[in-house]
């Protein structure tokens, strides 16, 4: 089964990817020749999904999937949100996003945030959506390379290592993305 996946995000479709079975392979937006960026304009991260998602298949006529994901943080009720990408300004620097965030809670004791990715599937004609969230704590200052966003200052609930610190294997077992993403993957296998 082939599908494409809404994201000219090079990290995310390598993450997905090893996720799904060899059954199931992605094309990207730059393989369906969709050069454009796709407007995310809704104020929802269930709302920017499905417009991406539905992009997709009423421009180019694909089965596909979008996501969507954002770091929702408890003291500044719920920022940044659906603004994760862009936190610090359009240009969509991890690092400034970072520095922005961390600089906006220097001064709070409550550091409880969740990541939370929603994708949305159009296939055959229909539209599901599935729900990944991993909780946990922002820490104060930025530790590990790996990964990408915000993971070096999240700390997943039971770890004492950031996203950035774990290995990618671990991190696709228990994260946001992975939890909406094994959704998804038993759902395509159900309609196999």
């Amino acid at each position: 089964m082939k599908l494409v996946f809404a994201s000219n995000n090079s990290n995310k479709i390598i993450e997905i990817q090893k996720m799904l079975p060899d059954n199931i392979s992605i094309l990207s937006l730059e393989a369906i020749g969709c050069t454009e960026e796709i407007p995310e304009m809704a104020d929802t991260i269930e709302g920017n999904a499905i417009l991406k998602a539905n992009y997709v298949t009423e421009k180019y006529g694909y089965d596909c999937f979008a996501d969507d994901t954002g770091l929702e943080v408890e003291a500044l009720n719920g920022e940044p949100g659906v603004y994760s990408a862009r936190y610090a300004g359009e240009q969509k620097n991890a690092d400034d996003n970072m520095d922005k965030l961390l600089s906006s809670l220097e001064k709070s004791e409550n550091r409880n945030a969740q990541f939370k990715t929603v994708i949305a599937l159009n296939i055959n004609g229909k539209q599901q959506l599935f729900t990944g969230i991993a909780n946990g704590t922002i820490i104060k200052e930025k530790k590990g390379t790996q990964g990408f966003g915000y993971d070096p200052i999240f700390q997943p609930t039971a770890y004492s290592e950031t996203f950035a610190e774990l290995s990618i294997a671990v991190k696709n077992k228990i994260s946001h993305r992975a939890k909406a993403t094994q959704q998804l993957i038993a759902f395509l296998n159900e309609t196999e």
